[in-house]
């Protein structure tokens, strides 16, 4: 069924195997690999490998005071970073944890940065969206008094 369509698509008739002539039926078909491989590649492997970078790029970023998250939930704040391991403080009795700095999950004061950083971002683009309205509501308003 499947080497037939493939022979359709070729241009040859349903007696490609008798003359022998079946090489543009592999040429389909290893198109058809070639493109079955670039949709694994852009749906699975590319996406893991980013985020594989960001999460390496987390963990070298991390420094002394952060708040951070474990890959097993202990919450910490780092007091001591070596090339590749750290040291954290948890708890109320400031109990110190020796960590390989491929357990961290998430930097938490990185998050907390982050999303400051985005809620005054916001914050200034509502202030200017809200001085622009005023500026033409004012200006409708002046229009109106001169036509008066």
């Amino acid at each position: 069924m499947f080497g037939t369509y493939l022979c359709a698509l070729g241009g040859q008739g349903g007696d490609a195997g008798a003359t022998g002539n079946t090489g543009s039926g592999m040429i389909w078909m290893l198109v058809i690999f070639a493109l079955m491989f670039g949709v694994m590649y852009l749906t699975s492997i590319r996406p893991q490998k980013k985020r594989q970078q960001e999460e390496q790029k987390l963990r070298d970023s991390v420094q002394i005071g952060d708040d951070i998250t474990t890959i097993g939930g202990i919450t910490g704040r780092i007091v001591t970073v070596k090339e590749d391991s750290i040291v954290i403080e948890t708890g109320a009795d400031k109990t110190r944890m020796k960590l390989m700095r491929w357990a961290i999950q998430t930097n938490n004061t990185a998050s907390e940065r982050l999303a400051q950083e985005k809620a005054a971002l916001d914050a200034a683009k509502a202030q200017e969206k809200e001085e622009k309205k005023a500026g033409k509501r004012r200006s409708k308003k002046s229009d109106i008094d001169e036509t008066k």
